[in-house]
């Protein structure tokens, strides 16, 4: 396969990625992060350092929807319900385990 394939491929991947998530809004990010180690904010923030890693400036908030599909804000008041007591807790002890976003962060 060559690397055009290749990428158009992974971007499609991507893109439906995203969708799924879009559609699953019943699965919130802190239970993605405690079983998975990675969240809708995470994919956000991969989906930046893949920009700057290119020389393109792109916003927290313009890559947040480009996978929400929203507003984030709108999104969270949507679909975001309070983490409970031990779903923060899971959080806290799973944080070894969770996604590393460029540079180590």
């Amino acid at each position: 396969m060559d690397d055009k394939t290749r990428i158009e491929i992974e971007a499609a991947a991507f893109r439906a990625f995203s969708e799924h998530l879009r559609r699953r809004t019943d699965v919130q990010n802190i239970d993605l992060m405690n079983l998975a180690g990675f969240c809708r904010n995470c994919l956000s923030k991969w989906f930046r350092a893949a920009a700057a890693d290119r020389g393109e400036e792109i916003s927290y908030e313009a890559a947040r929807e480009a996978v929400y599909g929203m507003p984030y804000d709108i999104w969270k008041e949507k679909n975001q319900a309070e983490a409970t007591p031990e779903q923060k807790q899971q959080f806290a002890d799973t944080k070894p385990l969770h996604a590393v976003i460029g540079g180590g962060r």
